[in-house]
């Protein structure tokens, strides 16, 4: 959250520094030293600035915090004003937007998001950015958000926030994509890993005559201008929530351990120069930026936004920090290359077929991205295995529990079971099941419970009469434990019950999907 002012002087002095260092070379050899002296000057101001950026964003985030509710799942419209009046007193009301977009001066709110879901997360490390639009074909983006959750630790949701911009005024739109999102991500809405925006109907100007470049029709020239308007309103929004943006798209796939892996090549390079981090090759996909960076970024963005498409834009930023005009190509990316760091394996792939640019078919894939883990592998004590379920060709409930492939299982009905029989009865200390794996998210056991045949008869008796708190009765001597939710069934197994002779998952309704069986992990 650094001066727009700023940062705008900041840009200015730098580019005048390039453009009179070369005009004026032939003509004083001693202008070069002086304005490299100006330069540097300009960086150590901007370093004091961003220093000061981040105990702010600190002080608001603490502000926020202690006008949370108790129960940490809801804010206090009292908090969200308190939000507002802490911004408008320690920052700037972004006052060079008005400069490259001046319609928005005929409106005051015209550059603040409406919230439609989410609880004002701050103080993550990561911030991630989907853009999502109307697409006269098929939507991706419960898809790409339900990839980006699907592994997830607990400590992982708590450290990030995932911010959905439907760049979009037509409210029907808007609220049926906020209602989609509502219903089939409930727990990451409520307890805000998701948030969903949308802009001002007063933030994009007139798009109908723009100039047409770089041989590309009037549409094309349009859609890849708003574009650069989307991801600028994206960002200037994320800027205040974390230590990290990363941009994504509303229709990739994560691979599995993406956080984890992130964060450590953070971790790496933390005391480097770098600009952004990339963790996908393909166009704005997966790129990394420091919140201290973004409105430096979004400058430059909002200044040509009518002009290239957003990623010749971020390369375009690199030339100007880096390059010599009086070097060769070779020596530029050779400069470029230590602001721009290249991870692999890349760690999110494009996957949609339809484009947002109406008529585009986009067949772009991350060559690096490589193939995803579909299954993971667990040691589990010796068992027999039965089900039910009808398994699809090769995808056997004994090569999933033995770790070798996922087990993969026509539509359950009400009644259909996974029985696992212990060779000897085992003194179980947890479990994890999951169900659905990276690519068929969908086939997840629904109502489904996890059960334990307790070896001893006198505690399946306690059970009946009550005893346990831990648990209730099922059918034929076994004990209900816990439940499937979003996709996962996890817990202990109280000491209470014993040695257990054997675990069952029973499906309690009829399902509309297949289910996949992609972990099991009996802890002994």
């Amino acid at each position: 959250m650094r001066s727009w002012h700023g940062k705008l002087f900041f840009f200015a002095g730098f580019v005048c520094v390039v453009m009179l260092t070369s005009w004026h070379t032939s003509k004083s050899a001693n202008l070069p030293s002086q304005l490299h002296l100006i330069y540097e000057r300009l960086l150590r101001a901007e370093h004091r600035g961003e220093v000061l950026s981040q105990e702010l964003l600190k002080v608001l985030g603490q502000l926020q915090n202690r006008s949370i509710a108790p129960s940490n799942l809801t804010i206090s419209n009292s908090s969200a004003l308190l939000e507002e009046r802490v911004l408008r007193h320690l920052l700037p009301s972004q006052p060079n937007a008005y400069i490259y977009l001046p319609h928005l001066k005929e409106h005051v709110d015209s550059l603040k998001p409406i919230v439609h879901l989410g609880q004002r997360r701050t103080g993550v490390s990561l911030v991630f950015g989907v853009p999502t639009v109307h697409r006269q074909k098929q939507s991706y983006l419960v898809n790409t958000l339900q990839s980006l959750l699907y592994d997830l630790s607990t400590a992982e949701r708590k450290d990030i926030v995932i911010v959905v911009f439907v760049a979009e005024t037509n409210a029907t739109f808007v609220n049926a994509v906020a209602q989609s999102v509502q219903t089939n991500l409930p727990d990451a809405v409520s307890s805000g890993v998701i948030e969903v925006i949308s802009p001002s109907p007063h933030y994009y100007p007139d798009l109908s005559n723009l100039k047409e470049t770089f041989g590309d029709p009037k549409e094309r020239v349009r859609w890849r201008t708003k574009q650069n308007l989307d991801y600028s309103f994206l960002m200037l929004y994320a800027q205040s929530k974390g230590a990290y943006y990363v941009q994504l798209e509303d229709d990739i796939v994560a691979k599995q351990g993406f956080f984890e892996s992130m964060k450590k090549y953070i971790e790496q390079v933390l005391s480097e120069e770098w600009l952004f981090l990339e963790f996908s090759q393909l166009g704005f996909i997966g790129k990394l930026f420091r919140t201290s960076d973004l409105p430096m970024i979004v400058e430059f963005f909002l200044m040509f936004h009518k002009d290239k498409p957003i990623d010749w834009l971020l390369d375009h930023i690199l030339w100007v920090k880096v390059c010599n005009p009086e070097k060769d190509l070779k020596h530029c990316n050779s400069e470029k290359a230590q602001l721009k760091r290249v991870y692999k394996p890349s760690l999110f792939q494009h996957v949609g077929l339809h484009s947002s640019l109406p008529g585009k078919i986009q067949n772009l894939k991350d060559k690096d991205f490589g193939n995803q883990v579909l299954f993971k592998s667990h040691y589990n004590p010796p068992a027999e295995l039965s089900s039910s379920l009808e398994k699809y060709q090769s995808h056997t409930l004994e090569r999933a529990y033995n770790g070798e492939d996922f087990f993969w299982g026509l539509t359950p009905k009400r009644g259909d079971y996974i029985l696992i029989t212990f060779t000897t009865p085992q003194a179980v200390k947890g479990y994890f099941f999951r169900s659905g794996n990276i690519e068929t998210n969908g086939d997840r056991f629904y109502n489904t419970t996890v059960e334990v045949l307790p070896n001893n008869n006198s505690v399946k008796e306690k059970v009946t009469r009550g005893e346990l708190a831990c648990c209730k009765p099922s059918s034929d001597g076994f004990v209900q434990i816990g439940s499937f939710k979003n996709g996962v069934a996890e817990g202990e197994v109280d000491g209470a019950l014993g040695e257990i002779a054997a675990m069952r998952l029973l499906v309690n309704s009829d399902s509309d999907v297949w289910v996949l069986l992609s972990e099991i992990f009996i802890k002994v």
